[in-house]
């Protein structure tokens, strides 16, 4: 499956259903940069058993501010809307992977 850009319109109805993994990142970030291409691999590796996505926080700073992200990148794991892991900063990928 491929990656998914939240915004607050599609938010509650994406992150609502299953297991889904949300990127907090900025273009200008350099970790940030870094972790994308991870990113991208674990959005391959999980198929349909998980949604992988990434929220631009320049784009929309009320989902950042809503999950208190305060520093970047932060990936959070919700399984049916409920939170149940949170990363800051870059984490090796077998870490992301297994909070799914």
């Amino acid at each position: 499956m491929s990656l998914l850009n939240l915004t607050a319109e599609n938010f509650e109805e994406t992150v609502g259903n299953g297991k889904v993994l949300v990127d907090f990142w900025a273009q200008w970030c350099g970790p940030c940069r870094m972790l994308g291409p991870v990113i991208e691999e674990i959005a391959e590796e999980v198929g349909e058993r998980a949604v992988v996505c990434k929220v631009d926080i320049e784009e929309e700073s009320a989902l950042a501010a809503r999950f208190r992200v305060m520093s970047i990148p932060t990936v959070i794991v919700f399984d049916n809307g409920v939170e149940v892991s949170r990363f800051v900063g870059v984490k090796p990928k077998h870490e992301y992977l297994q909070a799914l």
